[in-house]
C-alpha cells in the first residue's frame, strides 16, 4: 500500500499496511488545580510526578543536537510548548514525540509516571537498552512507537496492561525472547508491528482473540512452529505478514475466515503441505507472497475466486500439474510468479488476455508446448527460460506441429541444482544508481529534519474563509491571514464546513490505508487516533491543474452539499505540488462490494434497500445536474458509497475540474471498459447529463440483475443480453435471484421489477436524445415505490443544498518536532 507523506511523517521497514504514524489529539492545555508545581509566565503548570518523569527521561538521554536544551530544570514552560516534543493537557503530559533527532542513551522507566499519556514516539532514533515495562502502566497509552531503535531484550509481557492501546511498533530494533502472550490483553490493538527483529518461538495463539487487529507484522524475525489455527478468528484483519522466519507446517484451513484479508505474505519459511482451497474464498484478497516455502500440491481450479487479486506470487515452491486456465479471469492481475516449481502442461493462453499484467514469470518449471503469442511479445526471455519444452519465445526453439505438451518427458531439477542468473551490465548499472539515488534521499530528509524549526504547533482554530492560522508554539494564536497562508514555506490545510477538525500534521501524519487507486489518484482510509476515520484522495501531481486553476475549482466543489453527494470537508495543498481531499468515511464502502462482494453467509440484499439506493443515487445527480450545473462524468459503482444505513452517495463530484483534460479523457476510457461508458462518448470525448443518465441506468441495472456491467453473458453486454431475454418474453429470468424472493411474497413487488427495469432500459438507451433527464427518472421511482420516496425525503437530517462554506486555512509550518 501506498501512503501520503511530509517532511514530519516517517514508514519504517513496515510490513503490511504501509502504514503512517497516528494522529496528535488537538490538546487545550488548561490550568489545573493549584499546588501541583509553580507556575510559568502563562499560567500553565505541570504536575509534579510528570516533572519529576521527565526529568529522569531527559537525564538517561544522549542529546547530541541539542534538540532537548529547552527542558529546563524547573519545569517552567514544559506545558506552554517550550519543551520540544512535549504536549499537555490540564497540566499533564498526554503526549511525548522525539522521533528522527538522533538520541541515544536509554529510555527511563520514570516514563511510567507520565499516567497520562496517549502517545509515546520514539522512533528513528538510536535508543538502547530494554523498552520499560514501566509502560505498561500508563492505562491511557494510545499509540507506542518505537520502531527504528536499538532496543534489546525482550518484549515487556507488562504491554498487555495498556488497556487502551491501539497501535504497538516495535520492528526494526534487536527484540529477542518470544512473543508475550498476555499481549492479547491488549484486546483494543489494532496494529501490531514487531518486524525485523530477533524473535523467536511460535506465535502465540492468544493474539487471534484480538478481535480489532487489522494488521499483523511478524515479518524478519526468527519465530518457528506452525501457524496458530486459530488465525481465522481475526475477522477484522487486513494485513498479515509472517515472512522471512522458520514457521512450519501448513498453512491453516481457517485462513479462509479472514473475509477483509487484502494482503497476506508467508514467504520464506518452512511451510509445506499444499494450498488450502479455502484461501479462493478470500474475495478481498489483493496480493498473496508465498514465495521460497516449499508448498506443493496443484494450483486450485478455484483462483478466480480471488476477483480483486493484483500480485501473485509463489516462486521457488514445489508446486506441480498445470496452471489453471481461470487464472485468465482475474482481470486485476499486474504480477504473476510461478518461477521455480514443478508445474507442467503448456501455458494458457487465457492468461493473454490479462491486460494488467506488467511482471509474469514461469522460468525454471516443466512446461512444454508453445508460448501464447501476446505473452511472447510482451515479456522477454528470463520469463520463460528453463522450460525445456517450451517453443515460441525470443531465444527459444521455433515451434513446430510437433510442439506440445505431450512431449515434455524431462524430470524436474532440485531447486539446489537449478541455475541462478547472472545480472547483466545494465541491470547492474540500474541497481547501483537505484541504491546511490535511495542514499541520496535519506541524506536529504535528514538534513531538512535537522533545519527544522523546534517548536512544535499548536492547535488551530476555525475563522472565515480565507483566515490563515500559524500555528506559533502557544496554543491559540493567530499569526495573520490570506498572504501569509503558506507561511515558511508549508503547505495550506483548508476547512469547509462540517464536523471534521484537524492541523494539516494531523491529515499528513495519519495512519493510512490504501482502499483504491484510479486515474485521478489513490483513496486513503485515514485513521484518527481517537479511532475515529476519513478518506482522502491524493490526486496525482502531474494531472492536476496548476495551484491557482486547482485552489478556484476545489473551492467551489467545497460549497457543494447535498445529502446524496459525498460532501468535500477540506482540501490540503502542499509546499511541493501535493494535494490531498478529505471527505467523510462511508463504513459500508461502496456499492460494487456491497453487491458483487459480500461474504457468502451475509444477508442478501432485499429489493428496498436496492431501490432507496437507485432513488439516492438519482436524487444526488439531479441536484448535481440541475442546482450545480455540474456533470458528474465518471458515474460507476465503485463511486455510489454507502452510510451505516445504506443511504447512496456519490463521490468525485466535479474532480474532473481539478484535473487536465488528458486525465478525464482516460477516466472516460476506463468507464468504458468498465462498462458504464455511453456509446457516443468513444467520439465526442466529452460527458454531459445525458451520458451521466446511461451510467444511472447501468447502475440500476446491475441493483436489478445483480450483474457487473463489466461482465459479458453469451458474448452480450448488460444492456444487450436483458433486451435480449426481454424480447423472448423471459423477463423473470433477468433478476437477481435474491430479488425473485422479494417477488414470490406479492405481486406489488414484481410489478415494481418490472417498472424499474423499463425505466433503465429507458435510461441506456443507445440515443441520447431518447434519454430522459435526471429529474424525470427520480419521478418515475418515487411513482413505482412511494414508501422509499417518503422514507428519503424524511432522512434528509444533513446539509442544505445550498450552502455557503466556510473555509479555515490552516499554515502548515515547518518546525523541529517531527509528528507522526
Amino acid at each position: 500500500m501506498g501512503v501520503w507523506r511530509s517532511n514530519r511523517c516517517s514508514v519504517g521497514p513496515r510490513g503490511v499496511m504501509l502504514a503512517l504514524p497516528l494522529l496528535v489529539l488537538l490538546l487545550h492545555a488548561a490550568s489545573p488545580a493549584r499546588g501541583q508545581a509553580s507556575p510559568d509566565s502563562d499560567g500553565v503548570v505541570i504536575a509534579q510526578a510528570d516533572l519529576q518523569g521527565l526529568q529522569a527521561i531527559r537525564q538517561a538521554l544522549v542529546d547530541p543536537r541539542g534538540f532537548l536544551r529547552g527542558w529546563n530544570g524547573t519545569g517552567l514552560g514544559a506545558c506552554s510548548g517550550e519543551w520540544a516534543g512535549v504536549k499537555c493537557a490540564r497540566g499533564k503530559v498526554v503526549a511525548l514525540q522525539l522521533p528522527f533527532k538522533a538520541l541515544a542513551g536509554a529510555l527511563s522507566d520514570k516514563v511510567g509516571q507520565l499516567t497520562a499519556l496517549r502517545k509515546l514516539s520514539l522512533h528513528d532514533n538510536a535508543l538502547g537498552g530494554q523498552v520499560p515495562a514501566a509502560i505498561g502502566f500508563l492505562r491511557d497509552l494510545r499509540g507506542l512507537y518505537l520502531f527504528n531503535n536499538r532496543f534489546a531484550g525482550a518484549v515487556p509481557p507488562a504491554l498487555g496492561g495498556c488497556a487502551f492501546l491501539q497501535t504497538l511498533d516495535l520492528s526494526g530494533n534487536s527484540l529477542s525472547g518470544t512473543i508475550p502472550s498476555s499481549l492479547a490483553n491488549a484486546t483494543r490493538l489494532y496494529r501490531l508491528d514487531l518486524a525485523h527483529n530477533n524473535l523467536s518461538g511460535a506465535v502465540p495463539a492468544s493474539l487471534t482473540s484480538l478481535r480489532f487487529l487489522e494488521s499483523l507484522s511478524l515479518n524478519n524475525n526468527n519465530l518457528t512452529g506452525e501457524m496458530p489455527s486459530t488465525i481465522g478468528n481475526l475477522r477484522m484483519l487486513r494485513g498479515l505478514s509472517l515472512s522471512s522466519n522458520l514457521i512450519s507446517g501448513s498453512i491453516p484451513d481457517g485462513i479462509g475466515n479472514l473475509s477483509r484479508l487484502q494482503f497476506l505474505d508467508l514467504s520464506d519459511n518452512l511451510l509445506g503441505g499444499s494450498l488450502p482451497v479455502s484461501l479462493f474464498n478470500v474475495t478481498s484478497l489483493v496480493e498473496i507472497k508465498l514465495d521460497g516455502n516449499g508448498i506443493g500440491g496443484h494450483i486450485p481450479e478455484a483462483i478466480d475466486g480471488l476477483k480483486n487479486l493484483t500480485k501473485l506470487s509463489m516462486r521457488r515452491n514445489a508446486l506441480v500439474g498445470e496452471i489453471p486456465a481461470a487464472t485468465g479471469n482475474l482481470s486485476r492481475l499486474s504480477l504473476l510468479d510461478v518461477s521455480e516449481n514443478n508445474l507442467t502442461g503448456g501455458i494458457p493462453g487465457s492468461l493473454s488476455s490479462l491486460a494488467n499484467l506488467n511482471s509474469f514469470n514461469v522460468s525454471y518449471n516443466n512446461l512444454s508446448g508453445p508460448v501464447p503469442v501476446v505473452l511472447s511479445n510482451r515479456f522477454n526471455s528470463s520469463s520463460f527460460v528453463g522450460n525445456l519444452q517450451l517453443c515460441g519465445f525470443n531465444g527459444s526453439d521455433i515451434c513446430t506441429s510437433a510442439s506440445s505438451p505431450a512431449t515434455m518427458a524431462s524430470p524436474p531439477l532440485p531447486l539446489s541444482q537449478r541455475p541462478t542468473r547472472r545480472l547483466n551490465r545494465k541491470e547492474l548499472i540500474i541497481a547501483v544508481g537505484g541504491i546511490c539515488l535511495l542514499f541520496g534521499l535519506l541524506f536529504c530528509c535528514v538534513f531538512i529534519f535537522w533545519r527544522k524549526d523546534k517548536k512544535d504547533s499548536a492547535p488551530s482554530q476555525k475563522g472565515t474563509k480565507g483566515t490563515a492560522t500559524k500555528d506559533a508554539g502557544k496554543p491559540g494564536t493567530v499569526a495573520g491571514k490570506g498572504s501569509d497562508a503558506d507561511g515558511d514555506g508549508g503547505g495550506k490545510l483548508v476547512h469547509f464546513d462540517g464536523p471534521l477538525s484537524f492541523t494539516a500534521d494531523d491529515l499528513l501524519c495519519a495512519t493510512a490505508e490504501i482502499l483504491g487507486k484510479s486515474t485521478y489518484g489513490t483513496v486513503y482510509k485515514a485513521t484518527m487516533e481517537d479511532g475515529s476515520y476519513v478518506a482522502v484522495k491524493r490526486l496525482r501531481e502531474k494531472i492536476a491543474k496548476s495551484s491557482k486553476e486547482f485552489e478556484g475549482e476545489v473551492n467551489a466543489l467545497g460549497k457543494l452539499r447535498h445529502p446524496n453527494l459525498l460532501s468535500l470537508r477540506a482540501y490540503y495543498h502542499g509546499p511541493k505540488g501535493e494535494k490531498l481531499l478529505v471527505f467523510d468515511f462511508m463504513t459500508k464502502g461502496n456499492l460494487a462490494s456491497f453487491l458483487h462482494a459480500r461474504a457468502p453467509d451475509s444477508a442478501p440484499v432485499s429489493w428496498s434497500t436496492r431501490m432507496n439506493i437507485a432513488v439516492g443515487v438519482a436524487r444526488g445527480l439531479h441536484h448535481l445536474h440541475t442546482d450545480a450545473s455540474m456533470v458528474h462524468g465518471n458515474l460507476t459503482s465503485s463511486n455510489i458509497l454507502l452510510d451505516e444505513d445504506n443511504n447512496a452517495k456519490i463521490a468525485d463530484c466535479g474532480l474532473p475540474r481539478l484535473m487536465s483534460a488528458a486525465a478525464n479523457n482516460n477516466v472516460v476510457a476506463a468507464a468504458g471498459a468498465l462498462g458504464y461508458r455511453a456509446p457516443e462518448l468513444s467520439k465526442l470525448k466529452k460527458a454531459n447529463t445525458k451520458t451521466d443518465i446511461y451510467s444511472l441506468g447501468m447502475i440500476m441495472l446491475e441493483l436489478l440483475t445483480g450483474k457487473s456491467p463489466g461482465d459479458t453473458t453469451n458474448g452480450l453486454d448488460l444492456p444487450q443480453w436483458v433486451a435480449s431475454v426481454v424480447e423472448e418474453e423471459w423477463t423473470n429470468e433477468v433478476f437477481d435471484l435474491e430479488l425473485m424472493k422479494d417477488a414470490a411474497t406479492g405481486s406489488e413487488t414484481g410489478e415494481e421489477l418490472v417498472k424499474t427495469l423499463k425505466l433503465a432500459l429507458h435510461c441506456v438507451d443507445p440515443s441520447s436524445v431518447a434519454r430522459p433527464e435526471a429529474q424525470q427518472v427520480l419521478r418515475q421511482l418515487e411513482q413505482i415505490k412511494p414508501s422509499i420516496a417518503v422514507s428519503a425525503t424524511s432522512s434528509f437530517t444533513g446539509e442544505p443544498s445550498h450552502t455557503t462554506a466556510t473555509a479555515t486555512t490552516i499554515t502548515d509550518d515547518t518546525r523541529s518536532t517531527t509528528t507522526e
